[in-house]
């Protein structure tokens, strides 16, 4: 297959000054990277709020994230970047309080099996085509604004049993842009350790508001259903939000508050949709810019399936499109950075890393250290055939983190993006824009500034006699 090297932001030959690294990550923090960024296994930057360790190093992150991942909490940073949004939920809680609310949501998200939630990610895909048959005619198209529609209807539909609709997802998708461009914003200046009379009030406002607007839709489709729970009033849902409603503490019997839930959801929501289609969307730049790729993605789809609906077993057969998305994640990873918090001394290559130090893994880094991988800038999906590759995957690939905190919802994010790849790839045929280019910006996930731009034509279907063959063969397994 003809390979090639996808837009990143392009690394400052050394380190910049403190200054101009202030004013650079104002906009996205990949703008700060240098090249030493990708080839280094531990780096060490002092700023005046913060102490701050870079660890690429494979048995540094392990340590971090899953051998003591109790000395190493998630960072308070985060929880006030968040708050606003995810309240004090899963994503930024740490000890007893992570350790409950974590049982709880095992609980719940246990109801979340991927083959009883098949039909619903199956129904929202179908929705999306409708949408797109609309557009499928030659037409320019971001497609960064679809793959947030169908990703947050998923999880609408998973979570709460209800479609999202035009409007509703509209309004998330305008709300959450607001809230993660103010978030580097925000940081920046607790990390320069700025007056407070230099903080962003302006900043935070609108974040706010931005989190306000999308807590406050979540909370008209979950107030009527935890008041008619708590009245005893038997309900029909099956649901992850009926499951959550049922979720006891082991110690103590209770349930969750309304706030406490409406937390869980937003951050089931945030992780659930968000980072999704940031992956989504990022891996249909990365099938226009390789045709062939796209094409014996389509081929693959068509002999497993044909024309039929996908059915749940067809998910494993789809190898290909599986790889595609595996390499968006390498390339792509929704959330570039962890955030962690040194609790208590201790030493790491020979630097003494005194408590209350900021440690940062980044996903980002290391899917492209130049030490790990081969080729680490090319997309190449065909590259998990090869042993170099595996052991790359096993100790230097993390999009969905590692150790106890990892994703909670990591199958059911890969089956359900096979199954939109799936769903789109059989469908349509996605080509370039001559001249245009995306501008990849590391946020609070990592996102295109100025969209995923594509066309779209619809393909005519036409199975093979190997297709065909294929399709007699699934029904009979």
């Amino acid at each position: 297959m003809s390979k090639f090297c996808p837009v990143y932001p392009k690394p400052a030959k050394s380190r910049a000054s403190l200054l101009w690294m202030f004013f650079r990550k104002r906009h996205s923090w990949l703008s700060g990277l240098f090249e030493r960024s990708y080839h280094m296994k531990m780096g060490h930057v002092h700023l005046p709020g913060l102490d701050l360790y870079m660890i690429n190093e494979p048995s540094l992150v392990r340590k971090v994230l899953i051998e003591q991942a109790e000395r190493f909490p998630k960072h308070a940073l985060l929880d006030r970047i968040l708050k606003p949004l995810l309240g004090s939920s899963i994503f930024t809680t740490n000890g007893e309080t992570w350790q409950r609310q974590r049982s709880m949501m095992d609980e719940g998200f246990e109801h979340a099996r991927l083959k009883t939630v098949f039909p619903l990610m199956n129904a929202a895909a179908q929705a999306m085509l409708d949408r797109l048959d609309t557009v499928a005619d030659g037409r320019d198209y971001d497609i960064d604004i679809e793959m947030t529609h169908v990703t947050a209807d998923i999880i609408f539909r998973t979570i709460m049993s209800v479609p999202l609709e035009g409007e509703d997802a509209k309004k998330i998708f305008e709300a959450f842009l607001r809230f993660q461009e103010m978030a580097p914003r925000i940081a920046l200046p607790i990390m320069y350790k700025l007056p407070r009379w230099m903080t962003p009030w302006l900043d935070s406002m609108k974040s706010r508001k931005a989190a306000e607007e999308i807590r406050s839709l979540l909370a008209t489709f979950i107030r009527p259903r935890f008041d008619a729970h708590r009245s005893g009033i038997p309900s029909e849902d099956q649901d992850i939000l009926a499951a959550l409603l049922d979720a006891k503490d082991k110690n103590d019997g209770t349930g969750f508050s309304f706030e406490e839930l409406l937390d869980q959801i937003a951050m089931l929501f945030l992780a659930g949709h968000e980072t999704s289609a940031s992956a989504l969307a990022w891996a249909h730049y990365l099938m226009t810019m390789s045709p062939e790729v796209q094409e014996r993605m389509h081929e693959e789809v068509v002999a497993v399936a044909g024309e039929r609906e996908l059915m749940f077993t067809d998910i494993k057969k789809l190898e290909l499109v599986g790889n595609v998305m595996k390499e968006t994640l390498r390339l792509y990873p929704p959330v570039g950075f962890f955030a962690r918090e040194a609790t208590e001394a201790t030493l790491m290559r020979n630097k003494k890393i005194k408590p209350g130090a900021s440690i940062m893994i980044s996903p980002w880094l290391t899917h492209r250290h130049r030490k790990l991988w081969e080729r680490p800038d090319e997309f190449d999906p065909d590259r998990y055939q090869t042993d170099a590759s595996r052991e790359s995957l096993r100790c230097a690939y993390m999009p969905f983190g590692q150790g106890p905190r990892v994703c909670i919802g990591a199958a059911f994010a890969m089956q359900e993006a096979v199954l939109i790849l799936a769903q789109l790839v059989r469908r349509y045929r996605f080509t370039t824009i001559p001249g245009y280019q995306p501008e990849p910006v590391g946020r609070l996930t990592i996102r295109s500034d100025n969209g995923i731009c594509l066309r779209i034509e619809r393909r005519q279907i036409v199975p093979s006699q190997n297709a065909a063959s294929s399709l007699s063969t699934a029904f009979q397994t």
